[in-house]
C-alpha cells in the first residue's frame, strides 16, 4: 500500500511536465490602402498593436516596413479567391507569440504614420494556434481605408483678405498618385471643400485637378469677416473611400 501511494505522488508530481509546452509561433500582418496598394516605409508605416482579444493585455507592438508592393499584381481586373496579394519586400510587421494554447488576439493597425491629420485604425481579431505559423500567401490582411488628405494652402490660422485659394494634396493611403486618366484616376474622385463658420456651412468647393500629381485647387471669397473653418474631403463614389483634413483662417 505504502509503495502504491509513492507511485501515485510522484504521477501527481509529474504531470505539469506532461502537459503541452509553449511553442514559438511566427505571425506576419500586412496592410493595404483601400483600392490601392500595402502601406509601408514610404508614407510611415502603420502602428501594430496585439493584444489579448479577451484581457487587452499587450503582446506585440511593431510598424509595418517595406515597399507598397507589385502594382501589376495587386491592380490586375480580377484575382483569384486562392491568390496573393503580398509580394517578398512589400510592407509588413513580423511577431513570435510564444503560446502553449490557442489565443484569440486583436491587431489594431493605425495609420498612416506620416500623415496623422488622415490617420485611421482598423481592427480584426483572429484565433493564433500553439506552433500553426501564419505567414504564407497574405498572412493576417487588413484593409486600410481613407485618402491621406494634405490643405497646403491657405496657411493655418493665417490672415486672409479677398480671395481665399484652397489647394490639397491627395493621395492613396499607401502614397499612391492620383492623376487624370492614371491608375488612380484623379477624375473618379471628388474633391471638395467645406467653408463653415460657426456651426454654419457657408460655401461648398469643388477643387479640381491642378495640373500637378496628386494636387487639387480652388478658391472662393468670403462674405463676412471672422474665423472659418475649411474642410477639405475625397470621395470615391464607386466603393465610398473617403478621407479629409482641416484648418482655420482669419
Amino acid at each position: 500500500m505504502m509503495f502504491k501511494r509513492l507511485w501515485l505522488a510522484a504521477a501527481v508530481f509529474m504531470l505539469p511536465a506532461l502537459g503541452a509546452q509553449a511553442e514559438d509561433t511566427n505571425v506576419d500582418v500586412r496592410v493595404i490602402a483601400k483600392g490601392a496598394k500595402f502601406v509601408g516605409s514610404s508614407m510611415g508605416g502603420v502602428r501594430i498593436l496585439v493584444k489579448d482579444a479577451e484581457t487587452g493585455e499587450l503582446l506585440a507592438k511593431g510598424v509595418t516596413a517595406g515597399s507598397t508592393g507589385d502594382t501589376a499584381r495587386i491592380m490586375k481586373d480580377s484575382h483569384d479567391r486562392k491568390g496573393t496579394l503580398w509580394s517578398e519586400g512589400a510592407a509588413e510587421y513580423a511577431f513570435t507569440l510564444d503560446i502553449d494554447r490557442p489565443r484569440k488576439v486583436k491587431i489594431e493597425a493605425s495609420g498612416p504614420l506620416s500623415q496623422l491629420q488622415s490617420m485611421i485604425t482598423v481592427t480584426s481579431e483572429h484565433w493564433i494556434l500553439p506552433g500553426k505559423h501564419i505567414t504564407e500567401g497574405d498572412a493576417l490582411l487588413l484593409e486600410l481605408p481613407g485618402f491621406a488628405v494634405d490643405i497646403l494652402s491657405p496657411a493655418a490660422h493665417s490672415g486672409v483678405e479677398g480671395e481665399v485659394v484652397i489647394e490639397a494634396n491627395v493621395v492613396m493611403m499607401c502614397g499612391c498618385p492620383i492623376t487624370p486618366g492614371g491608375l488612380w484616376d484623379a477624375n473618379a474622385y471628388e474633391v471638395t471643400a467645406l467653408i463653415y463658420q460657426g456651426d454654419t456651412k457657408v460655401a461648398t468647393v469643388p477643387l479640381s485637378y491642378a495640373g500637378v500629381t496628386s494636387r487639387f485647387k480652388g478658391s472662393f471669397t468670403p462674405e463676412t469677416s471672422g474665423p472659418f473653418e475649411i474642410t477639405v474631403y475625397a470621395f470615391d463614389k464607386a466603393n465610398g473611400n473617403t478621407g479629409l483634413d482641416r484648418t482655420s483662417i482669419r
